[in-house]
């Protein structure tokens, strides 16, 4: 459902391909529980704003709508959100810490070299102790596993309300 006034002007929406969820329920859980663990005691903004780059990379559509709302809902800027695709341009809108965290991001999820640089690590490194770091790493690799589903299988979007998997 869009929030649009005038529907008819805008593109119908995609069919989704495939239910996953409800085809494979025991993995969904799965990943939620997975999801649960690796944000535990992680920054929620920060997290947000994580999942934001990561799902910007893999062009998940479903993912995008899921945490720009979550990110919104947990007090992040739309400023910061809009800048967010151009961080590097745009790093003053960030913390050092935040910097890490999106350079690690990009770094995990574009694996083309084939590795994580090793400056980039030990700038994340600085910025978090390692328990939080490893955390953060299984947040980054859980959201590149949520953009894969979301991308085969073509979920909706536009449909999800702020909190409603946690």
């Amino acid at each position: 459902m869009t929030t649009h006034e005038d529907t008819a002007a805008y593109a119908p929406e995609h069919t989704p391909r495939l239910n996953w969820t409800a085809l494979a329920p025991d993995v969904f859980k799965a990943m939620l529980r997975l999801d649960a663990a690796a944000r535990e005691g992680l920054d929620a903004r920060l997290l947000e704003l994580v999942k934001i780059r990561a799902s910007q990379i893999n062009h998940c559509a479903r993912c995008l709508d899921m945490h720009t709302k979550d990110a919104l809902a947990a007090g992040e800027s739309v400023e910061r959100i809009i800048q967010l695709s151009a961080w590097e341009e745009s790093a003053h809108f960030y913390t050092e810490r935040e910097l890490a965290a999106l350079e690690l991001t990009e770094a995990v999820t574009v694996l083309t070299d084939g590795f994580v640089p090793d400056a980039v690590y030990e700038r994340a490194a600085k910025h978090f102790e390692e328990a939080e770091l490893a955390r953060l790493i299984a947040a980054i690799a859980v959201i590149n596993a949520w953009n894969r589903f979301g991308v085969a299988c073509r979920g909706e979007v536009g449909h999800y309300q702020p909190g409603q998997y946690k």
